[in-house]
């Protein structure tokens, strides 16, 4: 594959000498303006690259507080042409911020995998992750993906040893996220020391960038892992700021300012 704009961003970060922050939302939530609007605003408060959850009504993966971001969406009307269509509102206004769609097989299979993968590029999408597909399954849609032009990221866990992290890497791009805990999105908070030895560990199976999430609650915890890591992944802290808003737009305010809470901590971590 080309250099596309994940690459790009990872050379740009390490040129400044910093991790990056990665932001998850779902689409459509709370709903499909507020959550364009949201989008629109995240790389201007310091996310450097997005992660936007395509809504599902069985998240094996997600926590409770991810898990009532997607009901929200889905109960606001929130579906793949709709998750689509956030990121070509973004990318009328801002072309280079790498997007990333994570979610399950699932909404993909129904939408059709050739159709969805036409659509994604049209829409400028940059990569998936997609957490119920294996390596074993990579036909299914990973190569396509990739012959499309689409990163394929995979996630690395705690229980991943080092004779299946060959397989888990194979085919990915972009970069490798490593799930920091045992565990469901936000479950629990994380541990740096055991998060810097696996990552070490990773850095011997693969030149990649390595993101970190599942459990980064607070600045002071993106930036430990800033310290570590090429980029810290905030979710269920982030959707969190939305629930717990009176309205739809102090909700989107208040995730805002979070974010730039986030991405301060992360720059100066080193």
């Amino acid at each position: 594959m080309s250099a596309g704009r994940i690459d790009r961003r990872f050379a740009a970060l390490r040129q400044e000498g910093r991790a990056g922050l990665i932001t998850f939302v779902s689409a459509g939530d709370p709903d499909f303006e507020a959550s364009c609007a949201l989008v629109r605003q995240l790389p201007a408060a310091g996310a450097d690259l997005i992660e936007l959850g395509m809504p599902f009504t069985d998240p094996m993966a997600d926590g409770p507080s991810v898990q009532a971001s997607g009901l929200r969406a889905l109960r606001a009307g929130a579906n793949m042409k709709q998750t689509l269509a956030i990121v070509a509102d973004f990318r009328h206004d801002d072309g280079e911020t790498p997007i990333v769609l994570m979610g399950y097989y699932n909404p993909i299979h129904a939408f059709g995998v050739d159709a969805f993968l036409d659509a994604a590029i049209a829409a400028g999408v940059d990569g998936l992750i997609i957490v119920d597909l294996p390596s074993e399954e990579d036909d299914e849609l990973c190569l396509p993906a990739i012959q499309a032009g689409l990163n394929f990221i995979r996630l690395a866990t705690p229980t991943t040893d080092d004779a299946r992290l060959p397989t888990v890497l194979r085919n990915t791009s972009g970069f490798v996220y490593y799930v920091s805990i045992t565990g469901t999105t936000g479950a629990a908070a994380i541990e740096i020391d055991t998060v810097a030895e696996a990552v070490a560990r990773l850095r011997r199976h693969t030149d990649l960038p390595i993101g970190v999430g599942f459990g980064i609650k607070t600045p002071e915890q993106a930036a430990a892992v800033a310290r570590v890591a090429d980029a810290a992944v905030v979710g269920s802290a982030l959707v969190d700021r939305i629930a717990a808003a009176a309205d739809k737009d102090t909700g989107v305010a208040d995730a805002i300012a979070f974010v730039r809470e986030l991405a301060e901590g992360i720059r100066g971590a080193r």
